[in-house]
């Protein structure tokens, strides 16, 4: 049975789900969840997903939610065709842990705030809190000042290879010049870093939003 992905087409979360599908070259099937209209919170999609939040997967009766958990259970699971996202050896999956815990506390707390505060709420016709998003800015340029280190001494956050802990900065980074902000763009080691991510196939096809491959 096709993998099915239920989530929103322009969600972060949903694509950093897709953007994996893509990498490892695994079909699925894409049903669309319309969050202006309340469906997450609908009863039959919080009978799967019990927070409300997408997105959610359904691997031929298995249902798992929360995306960094979806792509790893991707990755690990087809981890001998497309993309290999999960290194083998015990020291570099250290160090793709160590990544991916540098990721969900030093950048996506900052990156989504500061998303949140200029793009959603004012595209939901929210006030923005310009301290919340002001104190967003500083914090993360400080974190991203030891992104400039990490990588100019290793080619990814996680090391020397490829991981999912560098995939799962797209989805806000990519959105972080429509706030305006130029705290990727303007450290050398970071913007080349993040350039060589978003010029993958796999981002490309699901950064203007998401469509089924199967």
């Amino acid at each position: 049975m096709v993998l099915k992905l239920y989530g929103s087409p322009v969600s972060t979360c949903t694509k950093r789900v897709a953007m994996v599908l893509h990498e490892k070259q695994v079909p699925f099937e894409f049903f669309p969840i319309d969050l202006a209209k309340g469906e997450h919170k609908a009863p039959e999609f919080v009978a799967h997903q019990p927070f409300g939040q997408v997105p959610y997967i359904d691997d031929d009766g298995f249902v798992l939610y929360e995306s960094r958990a979806i792509a790893q259970y991707i990755a690990t699971k087809y981890a001998d065709q497309g993309t290999p996202l999960i290194p083998k050896g015990i020291k570099e999956y250290g160090l793709f842990l160590q990544g991916v815990a540098i990721e969900s506390s030093n950048f996506d707390p900052y990156a989504s705030k500061l998303v949140f505060e200029k793009l959603i709420k004012q595209k939901y016709g929210m006030t923005c809190d310009e301290a919340v998003a002001s104190q967003s800015v500083e914090t993360l340029n400080a974190k991203l000042d030891v992104y400039e280190k990490i990588l100019s001494k290793q080619k990814y956050i996680g090391g020397d290879v490829l991981t999912l802990a560098d995939l799962y900065h797209l989805p806000y980074g990519a959105l972080l010049p429509l706030v305006p902000c130029d705290a990727i763009e303007k450290r050398p080691a970071v913007s080349k870093w993040f350039k060589e991510l978003a010029a993958r196939p796999s981002w490309q096809a699901v950064q203007g939003g998401i469509k089924g491959t199967a």
